[in-house]
């Protein structure tokens, strides 16, 4: 019998040419849920896209706290039922995603530290001196940590960009440790921006005040990274109208996650969620009494 290890091994002999989508691991994990290192990757016409695991966490405790605070708590727990999960505990994932367009290698958000994002990149064949813009959705820890190690740039010398709204609101409240020691390099860009050929700005504010998603084209393909949109593809995605601790602007949240999802749904397009179950990619329809239902990705990036 194969091990994981030579399973692995075999899989990346498969050639190029077969453009079939991979998910790969730096290093195996014994039981639970995977922790780091991991991607998946697939091509979108021309555009070659990984998904990066660059770590995951277990909460435990009433999820009520964060998810649906605003439904009673047997609507919330009949929910939950419904969908297999437990009211006490969830599994975090935190997905950056990196792109690869002509000759330019975009990073869409850093994980929660350096070590994470760098054992996800090397996963899907990238190191951090291939990267030549970094784009942050939005400010929040999991998304810059791991824009510096040790006092410097994980990334070097390289372009960086966020939302315009995004800086502006977080330099009043206070830029975090990692995005003030980089304040003076980024570019700031405005809803409907091109950072890169085929990756287009698409406003998406509420979970933060500027939080920026992105439209992935070339030729016909399309998918939506989606960064926090919706945080959690049964209490979130499936609900749009629930309350997330999350979201710093609740009422605007909620009217993102209607419009993007109803987006998503409609145009029949893959998305990318940073919290959404590994490997993140999957689509959305429209189900009963005005709700979502998530649909993982299985076979369809493979045709």
């Amino acid at each position: 019998m194969l091990t994981r290890r030579q399973a692995l091994a075999a899989s990346a002999a498969i050639p190029a040419a077969a453009a079939l989508p991979q998910v790969a691991a730096a290093d195996a994990h014994a039981g639970g849920p995977p922790t780091a290192g991991l991607s998946r990757s697939f091509s979108l016409g021309d555009l070659g896209v990984s998904v990066l695991l660059a770590g995951t966490a277990t909460r435990e405790g009433d999820q009520q706290e964060t998810f649906g605070m605003n439904v009673d708590a047997d609507t919330f727990a009949q929910v939950s039922q419904d969908a297999f999960i437990p009211t006490d505990k969830s599994q975090f994932f935190f997905q950056p995603t990196v792109v690869r367009t002509g000759d330019q290698v975009v990073l869409f958000d850093t994980g929660l530290n350096a070590d994470g994002i760098t054992a996800a990149l090397e996963s899907a064949g990238v190191a951090p001196g291939d990267v030549t813009t970094v784009v942050i959705t939005h400010m929040h820890g999991d998304h810059v940590g791991g824009l510096m190690r040790d006092g410097e740039p994980t990334f070097g010398d390289v372009r960086y960009v966020t939302g315009e709204a995004e800086m502006a609101a977080w330099r009043e409240q206070g830029l975090p440790d990692n995005v003030a020691a980089l304040e003076d390099r980024f570019e700031l860009i405005a809803d409907g921006a091109e950072v890169a050929p085929g990756l287009t700005a698409v406003a998406m504010f509420g979970h933060t005040p500027g939080m920026m998603g992105y439209r992935m084209s070339s030729g016909d393909a399309q998918a939506l990274l989606t960064a926090d949109m919706t945080n959690h593809y049964v209490w979130s995605l499936a609900h749009p109208d629930w309350e997330v601790r999350f979201d710093m602007d609740k009422a605007a949240a909620a009217e993102t996650r209607r419009r993007v999802l109803g987006m998503v749904a409609d145009e029949r397009m893959p998305m990318v969620g940073y919290h959404m179950p590994f490997p993140a990619v999957g689509y959305v329809e429209r189900a009963a009494d005005d709700t979502f239902r998530w649909v993982p990705e299985s076979y369809q990036l493979m045709l």
